[in-house]
């Protein structure tokens, strides 16, 4: 299937998806990957299914949606494998500009030291860059990179494209227990990041099986002092652990305000104390919500602060 959706995301609203490189084609071969170990580990571009065809399917896809009044946010390239890779990205790209619908892309950012990469994503106007670690032992054993790949020779081309850069460009760094989340890759990762200056700078887990049956989701603790230590440097931090939907939005319920904002952000005692004020309710919600196993207390420099737990109910 070339195209799907749209389908739900958080970061993009209603996204339709172009699956643009065959399964698992990619550099990586990360441990974590929902869609299996990489079985095509390349760093070459090449020209994989007939752009027309694929551009043709998109805008198919677009008018059966509109007949059907679905809200279509983004068209996104988000393949199973890695999308710059394609050598005909930045040609899908521009005949997909006459839609009006903005473009973005999901990136494992291996290949954006070459010119062409960079140049193709140029015509994207949202695009997110895998940063799980600026470390570079935790980056060789979580994103198992191809042997040809140099971890500064990518580092300086993410910088180099962020100085030229005019779309909304963010990162996501996927936290793996034991491998890529110790306090000295965190602070790394967070100081390399504030040097990119990402508009939104995303943690996550894996939530689905992954490659290698060994690997398990950073716990919570972890999370939340990692939220912390990038909010130190960065502007703007959210987590990403498979909560969809409305987040920040005041519901006029308590419970369900707590639950969608602490799946993105951890709230301070004082925060959710405010916002239970605002809403009429007392400290009891948040003691249901905690003796549920829904939400979590946890502790950051002697401040005690809130986040949902990743456990579904």
């Amino acid at each position: 299937m070339l195209v799907f959706g749209p389908v739900p995301s958080r970061r993009l609203g209603k996204s339709i998806g172009i699956n643009h490189i065959p399964p698992k084609t990619c550099p990586y071969s990360c441990i974590y990957c929902q869609v299996g170990r990489t079985n095509t580990m390349i760093i070459d571009r090449k020209a994989f299914y007939d752009p027309e065809v694929v551009v043709i399917e998109v805008k198919n896809k677009i008018a059966l949606s509109r007949e059907k009044d679905e809200q279509i946010d983004y068209l996104t390239f988000v393949p199973d494998g890695e999308p710059t890779l394609d050598v005909n990205l930045g040609l899908m790209a521009g005949m997909l500009k006459d839609t009006g619908i903005p473009l973005a892309t999901i990136s494992n950012g291996s290949l954006i030291w070459m010119e062409d990469v960079q140049a193709d994503l140029q015509k994207l106007d949202w695009i997110s860059l895998k940063t799980d670690s600026v470390v570079k032992d935790a980056w060789k054993r979580v994103d198992r990179p191809h042997g040809q790949l140099d971890l500064k020779r990518i580092l300086d081309g993410y910088l180099d494209f962020a100085e030229k850069y005019k779309g909304k460009l963010n990162t996501e760094t996927m936290l793996v227990n034991g491998i890529n989340d110790s306090e000295y890759s965190l602070k790394e990762t967070a100081a390399f990041l504030a040097d990119l200056d990402p508009d939104i700078a995303y943690i996550s887990i894996p939530t689905r099986p992954p490659a290698e049956e060994k690997v398990l989701p950073a716990d919570e603790e972890t999370l939340n002092r990692a939220f912390h230590i990038f909010s130190e440097r960065l502007n703007k931090v959210e987590l990403l652990f498979g909560y969809e939907g409305n987040e920040f939005a005041a519901t006029g319920n308590a419970s369900d305000d707590i639950l969608s904002i602490t799946a993105v952000h951890p709230m301070r005692s004082d925060a959710v104390e405010e916002l239970l004020k605002n809403s009429g309710e007392n400290w009891s919600v948040v003691k249901q919500l905690v003796s549920e196993g829904k939400l979590l207390e946890l502790h950051y420099r002697e401040k005690v602060f809130y986040l949902r737990s990743m456990k579904k109910k």
